[in-house]
Order: C-alpha cells, then structure tokens, then sequence
C-alpha cells in the first residue's frame, strides 16, 4: 500500500499525537501541527524525513490557509486530513460565557470547517482524500455541564454528514471518530471550566465534574491502540462514517438506539397526524 500524507491538528498530546506517530512508524508522511511547536519539535526530529512540523491556530483564517499551502509545498499534496485540535468547557447553558462559548465553538467547530473547506481544492483535484473529524462521546448522547462542547462536537458531525454526501462524486472518504474516556490528558489539560457558580445546577453540573475530575488517569480506552484502529479505517476501501471507540462509547450509542426507537414508537401516531 502506497504511503500516505497526513495532516493532522493538534498534535502535542491525545490522540493527535498517538495517530502522528503511529502514521510515522509505519512509513507515512506527516505534517504536525500545533499552536507551540516546542510541543513537538521532538516529531521533526525523531522523523527528520517524513515528518514536518508546523505552527497552527485554528481559530486564526491566515494561519490555516498558510499551513495548508506550506503542507502542499512541503509533501506536493495531503492525503488525510485530520481534524483533532479541540478542548472541553464544562458549565450549564446559563453558567457560561458568551467568550467561553464563542471561543469553543471555535475550536471544536468552526477550525475544523475552515481547515475542510482550506483543503478541499486539492482533494477535488487530485479526486480524492479521507477527512477524519474527531468528536466526542457527548455528540451521541450529552451530558449536564458540557452542553457548549456536544453542541459544538454534534455541529462538526452533521457538517461531516453533509461533507461526506458532497464529496462522493470527487472520491472524498469522510470519518467521524467518537471516542469514549481514552487516558489522554484531555481532562487534566483540555478542560476548561465555567467561570459563574449558580447553586441550583450542582445536582446536575456539579455532580458530571466530580464524575470527570474522578476518572482522570483511569480512563479505559487506549489513544496508542486508538491510532491503530484508525489508522485501519483509512486504509479501508470502505471506511465507515462514524468510528465509534471503546467499549463504553459503543454501549452508549447501543443505548441511545433503544432509546430513539422507543420514543419514536410511542409517539408515531402523534407524529403521523401531522401530515
């Protein structure tokens, strides 16, 4: 199998940077990027040939558009986008700030798409290229205290779905990755809290940070072994939309299933006498 060009966000720790090494380790070419590049300057070093590595803010439009060109400079095109820069905010809808809010939104949704639609010239040329979008465990069901973040993780998916219908007829391949609670640093550092404190949501709110700050380095997934099954997904010939990770992700979207076809069978008639 021909080696790929990756380009991947984020890749100082998480995820990102299990996915760069595993890409690097078998052969592939990565462009490693990260908002301090003293965070990975160790990448370009370990992997002087197939890795380049490359300052970049999502939020900033110049500093997509320039990493996207100086990606197809370095390696002549990219092959696999990976969008996996993002942060959590925990807090109630209320408890939140509109600068907490705007600015995970930024992140979480609005990188992702600018850093799609930066790339998509060169997918469309070269007739083909595999988008993965990492989302979240909080996209398939949310939870009290992360309504901004699943907000904005569920936007990234529904623009993937319609990315993926847009793409096919050009060979674009797009994934969705939904992870469960992987032992990456994401609580620890990735994490940020609301700044208000309202009393009546700390039954709700209150109770899922104490659940979250309570898991921290016991989280059951494994990002290395994460790399490799995404790295499966890509080289398939067709790969699945959504990649649900772990086994507590997939009980939950097994759950959610059950659920969704619940309601919808208690409430059909009411639906139906609607038209």
């Amino acid at each position: 199998m021909a080696s790929k060009v990756w380009f991947i966000t984020g890749t100082s720790s998480g995820f990102g940077r299990a996915l760069c090494e595993a890409a690097l380790e078998r052969g592939d070419r990565v462009f490693a990027t990260a908002r301090n590049l003293a965070t990975i300057a160790d990448i370009g070093s370990r992997w002087p040939g197939n890795a380049h590595i490359a300052e970049l803010d999502v939020t900033v439009a110049n500093s997509i558009k320039n990493a996207v060109q100086e990606a197809v400079a370095v390696f002549g095109w990219i092959d696999v986008l990976v969008n996996n820069a993002g942060y959590g905010l925990i807090g109630s809808l209320e408890e939140s700030s509109d600068e907490q809010i705007q600015r995970n939104f930024n992140v979480n949704f609005f990188g992702a798409l600018n850093l799609i639609r930066a790339t998509l010239p060169q997918f469309r040329s070269k007739k083909g290229g595999h988008v993965i979008n990492i989302s979240a465990a909080a996209a398939i069901v949310n939870y009290p205290g992360f309504g901004i973040y699943g907000a904005a993780k569920s936007a990234l998916e529904g623009m993937s779905e319609s990315l993926a219908a847009e793409g096919r007829s050009f060979g674009l391949k797009v994934t969705i990755v939904e992870p469960g609670p992987f032992r990456t640093d994401f609580i620890s550092r990735s994490l940020e809290h609301s700044l208000s404190d309202v009393e009546e949501y700390h039954g709700s709110v209150g109770k899922f940070a104490k659940f979250i700050a309570g898991i921290d380095g016991k989280q059951p997934g494994d990002p290395v072994k994460a790399a490799q099954q995404i790295l499966q997904a890509v080289d398939a010939e067709k790969p699945p939309l959504r990649l649900v990770l772990g086994k507590y992700a997939i009980e939950k979207t097994r759950r959610s299933f059950v659920q969704r076809e619940t309601e919808l069978t208690q409430w059909e008639e009411c639906g139906l006498a609607a038209d």
